[in-house]
């Protein structure tokens, strides 16, 4: 199977080559040249097998240059015993008739992130002995809180890469900043910009495809990767779950092989929900892909109306992962959607540069309308859906919580009772304060974040994840912030060289 840029068609590269370059030189986002099929015979084959065996045979349709004994290696690291807190990797909890939950953050940063980044330096390493064995890989990342922890733990210490992570500095957790600045390893940074989200993405995005700073690097034999999930490697192990939940909801009597399900993701950057769509898109049976924003909500009224608008107002909350208005990946869905015409596509992304805005026609409204609902909440909704779904048994991080609200809002609306899964992003003891408001109704003024985490525990009962509790006292490593501007800089310093 070859890779293609959304942004020019003619590019043809492995996966191994899109993995390790992580974007197209052109700026355009890699997918593949055909989606692969599978049937009820493949998908009832991994039933019986565990999440690392089903791993292995759906990532061998993506990744055909890859060997069995390369992906065995990879699959067998990534999610090997002790890394996850359950034998099932992602299990599902049902938390009502017809709903259940999607466990994404067992892994050991306690966020949907660590399902894909603790397998991708295995995929790039392998890939980079494949292209570019005599360069180091520099891993650049930006992110709204859970990709930054998990990618730095993923790539800890792993030979022949660095990494630097850039965050805004007032727009993630508590939890999330000292997870960050705490990271061990000694080929890791991290870095906090006077911005949000979309400045840090944005900011990557320039270097990356900044042709001065690529020779720069080739001089110093270095080559630039990502961790987000603009890399293929990064989005690809994602479709995993969503395949392997599918399964695990026939094994507990929800479907029968080949019965619908619907799916809900609460997605900012649109790489999770992406993830379902191909899964979708392969032959899993799912009806509708429900996409949930809390309130930036960009991508409710584009897959509502089909106009992309970022010229809005931007809102912190208290699901700061998702506090975004440019998803990068909503560009791979619209090359597919768009019969992989990458002048389109191209154009659309200008605009969106450019103006801030794209609108798209008739032809791909009415695909998005048919394949996906769409619906946001506040703050206030997220606080109250946290609460309801705790007193019916199931305590839930502020993101869950959106997933949750937006998914009964559609219910309630469609009368759509097909058995669904809802995608579960993050440990509810990443977002303490928030979860504790919600369960208490108040916070102590004078409690700092392991008072709170002391307290919800209390309260609750729900044990604090180890990786989490020790962080107490712990004194941050990395304590920079720049100016978006400065970005290039920072990088530069960051490598030694000038």
């Amino acid at each position: 199977m070859l890779y293609t840029s959304t942004r020019d068609k003619t590019v043809r590269v492995s996966s191994a080559q899109a993995i390790a370059q992580g974007i197209s030189k052109d700026g355009g986002l890699f997918v593949p040249e055909s989606i692969p099929a599978i049937t009820p015979d493949f998908i009832a084959s991994l039933l019986p097998l565990s999440y690392i065996e089903r791993a292995k045979k759906i990532l061998a349709l993506y990744l055909t240059d890859f060997t069995p004994e390369e992906i065995d290696l990879c699959v067998n690291g990534a999610y090997q015993a002790g890394k996850f807190s359950s034998n099932k990797v992602a299990p599902l909890q049902k938390i009502a008739d017809g709903a259940n939950i999607l466990e994404l953050w067992r892994g050991p940063t306690c966020a949907f992130k660590d399902m894909a980044l603790q397998l991708l330096p295995y995929l790039l390493t392998t890939a980079a002995k494949k292209t570019v064995a005599d360069k180091t890989i520099v891993i650049l990342v930006a992110t709204s809180g859970d990709t930054g922890k998990a990618a730095l733990e993923g790539f800890r210490d792993v030979p022949g890469t660095k990494i630097m992570v850039f965050y805004p500095n007032d727009g993630v957790s508590p939890m999330q900043k000292l997870q960050m600045t705490t990271q061990e390893g000694g080929n890791v940074c991290v870095c906090a910009i006077n911005g949000n989200f979309d400045d840090a993405q944005n900011g990557v995005k320039k270097i990356f495809t900044d042709p001065a700073v690529a020779a720069k690097l080739d001089e110093n034999g270095m080559m630039f990767s990502s961790a987000n999930s603009i890399n293929w490697g990064r989005l690809v192990p994602q479709i995993v779950y969503y395949i392997s939940a599918y399964c695990d909801m026939i094994e507990a009597g929800e479907v029968k092989n080949g019965e619908e399900i619907n799916i809900v993701v609460p997605t900012g950057n649109f790489g999770n929900i992406l993830a379902a769509y191909y899964a979708k898109a392969m032959g899993v049976p799912v009806k509708t892909l429900v996409c949930a924003s809390n309130a930036n909500n960009v991508l409710t009224d584009f897959l509502t109306t089909g106009v992309y608008d970022r010229n809005r107002a931007f809102y912190t909350t208290t699901s700061p992962s998702m506090d975004i208005l440019i998803s990068s990946n909503l560009e791979r869905l619209l090359f597919h959607l768009a019969g992989d015409d990458d002048k389109r596509v191209a154009a659309w992304m200008r605009s969106l540069s450019a103006t801030g805005t794209y609108t798209v026609e008739k032809d791909i409204r009415e695909q998005l309308l048919a394949l996906f609902a769409a619906g946001c909440c506040d703050d206030e909704a997220t606080k109250e859906t946290i609460q309801k779904t705790y007193a019916a048994g199931y305590l839930c991080d502020t993101h869950t919580a959106v997933a949750v609200n937006v998914f009964e809002a559609y219910r309630e609306r469609s009368g759509d009772r097909t058995p669904t899964v809802i995608a579960s992003t993050a440990n509810p003891y990443k977002f303490s304060a928030a979860v504790l408001r919600a369960v208490l109704g108040s916070v102590p003024a004078d409690a700092d974040e392991f008072d709170q985490v002391e307290l919800l525990i209390e309260t609750t009962g729900e044990p604090c994840p180890k990786q989490l509790a020790t962080l107490r006292g712990k004194a941050p490593r990395f304590t920079a912030c720049c100016e978006k501007d400065d970005m290039e800089r920072q990088v530069y310093d960051m490598l030694g060289i000038g």
